[in-house]
């Protein structure tokens, strides 16, 4: 169950949030004081802390330094009056959460709380695959080592380009477009560039754009004075706001509506924010990382989205290995859940059959990451003794038999034929540009645009390659 701590000195409002939590599902403890708190929080491991900004003992910035200090993995967010709302943000600078202002609404606090909950445990399951602090880059700029035991380092050939791409980018200020399937990872490796950038101190502020509404996009980007429009019952920051200084990474961009991504244009050309019902400009310095598992160049050409707001955000390009392209790693990532799930559970079950690591490395994993993940879970739950054996694995995943050859793929020219005629150079060139093309192909889940762009070639002259190839 999901632990919460709530920390207000207010024993009335502590007991009514306590109460209406537990009817949500929660499991929530009180402290009265910053004193008690960080007992409660010494002697028992929570997830969140909801704490009042205004307490007798100390204040919110005191017990948000010592939260993140002492226990980094819990989140916080603050509680405070309308009048703290600029401090509020600081804190959120600082590594807070999120803020809920007084008086206090159950629906604005649940949303809260529930996104707060959503965010980590995206962060948790797209878990980043590298470990992107190298030695190059601690002598580069003695910054030290921000991650540790939560990544884990890829060996494989795509992992190694990933991070190599990503030690590129990082000290940058270029926009990055991160492509790929969905649980891939793309947010952690968003959260990578901005952790090894000159921007690492200030806010991440991650963005779910395909779960916006129309109506919302706009208050959630740029925020809104009290009284703006109905429904508008207390000041909000909006994203571009809360990451000014750092980093704003929108996941699923291309689900935004075409009015919204005019809006979004405007803001990131003149960088300069405006709140709903505010004449008031704020400055922005903010790094944009988007992601989208959509072909954007495809929706430039079917109107859905813009074309200047694509070649604003396209300064950098990354794309996603999946992970049945990644080989040998699926088995470390594999081993690395494991590991996490052992030490949730309580468990001690410790390797994978041989039976089980050939099905691993032979399945599609349409899921990617996040399958992998929760497969290792549900196996370790269901593993008998210290071993994962094929009867602990579900049975789209045990009963899946590899494909002879790659779904979509037709050609009259086998591989073995070209082979034998090497020694002629013109053969020999066609064989060449056939395997680069599959290659590349695959690499991109089939997607023509993508192909293209890799092989720096257009998409008509991709085409006409595999018609004289005879590849369909």
């Amino acid at each position: 169950m999901k632990k919460i701590l709530i920390i207000d000195d207010e024993v009335n409002v502590a007991l009514l949030l306590s109460k209406f939590l537990t009817r949500n599902g929660f499991d929530v403890s009180t402290a009265s004081s910053g004193t008690s708190g960080m007992e409660a929080l010494k002697n028992e491991e929570f997830n969140l802390v909801l704490c009042d900004f205004r307490l007798e003992d100390t204040d919110g910035r005191e017990m948000l330094r010592n939260i993140k200090t002492q226990y980094p993995k819990t989140g916080v967010i603050i509680i405070t009056g309308y009048s703290d709302i600029k401090m509020a943000v600081e804190l959120i600078k600082m590594g807070a959460y999120d803020y809920i202002t007084k008086p206090l609404y159950p629906d604005e606090i649940l949303n809260t709380i529930n996104k707060a909950f959503e965010t980590h445990h995206a962060l948790v399951e797209e878990m980043p695959v590298d470990n992107i602090i190298t030695d190059k880059s601690k002598t580069r700029d003695n910054k030290k080592q921000i991650f540790a035991s939560e990544f884990v380092a890829g060996t494989g050939r795509a992992s190694k380009e990933l991070l190599r791409q990503i030690e590129l980018v990082a000290p940058t200020n270029y926009s990055v477009i991160i492509l790929g399937e969905s649980g891939t990872g793309k947010e952690s490796v968003a959260k990578s560039i901005h952790l090894n950038s000159p921007r690492h101190s200030q806010p991440f502020i991650a963005m779910d754009c395909g779960s916006l509404t129309k109506e919302l996009a706009a208050s959630e980007f740029f925020g809104h004075e009290k009284g703006s429009f109905t429904g508008a019952l207390y000041t909000k920051i909006g994203h571009f706001e809360m990451a000014n200084g750092g980093t704003l990474f929108l996941d699923e961009v291309g689900n935004l509506s075409y009015e919204i991504q005019a809006a979004l244009l405007r803001t990131v050309q003149e960088r300069k924010v405006k709140r709903i019902g505010s004449t008031k400009e704020i400055d922005l310095d903010v790094r944009i990382i988007i992601a989208t598992n959509e072909n954007l160049q495809e929706g430039i050409q079917r109107g859905k989205f813009r074309e200047d707001l694509y070649h604003r955000f396209n300064e950098f390009t990354i794309y996603m290995p999946p992970l049945r392209d990644r080989g040998t790693d699926i088995m470390l990532l594999a081993e690395h859940f494991l590991k996490s799930v052992n030490a949730e559970l309580g468990r001690n079950v410790t390797t994978f059959s041989a039976e089980v690591v050939d099905c691993f490395m032979n399945y599609r994993w349409p899921g990617n990451i996040r399958e992998l993940k929760n497969v290792i879970r549900r196996a370790a739950l269901l593993a008998e003794d210290s071993e994962i054996t094929m009867k602990a694995l579900p049975l789209e995943i045990s009963n899946f038999k590899a494909p002879s050859f790659e779904p979509g793929f037709t050609t009259t020219h086998e591989v073995p034929e070209m082979k034998e005629a090497r020694h002629d150079l013109k053969n020999a060139a066609l064989e060449a540009e056939y395997e680069t093309i599959i290659k590349v192909l695959r690499e991109v889940n089939f997607n023509k645009t993508k192909a293209a762009e890799i092989l720096n070639i257009d998409r008509k002259t991709l085409y006409n390659k595999m018609k004289a190839i005879n590849l369909k």
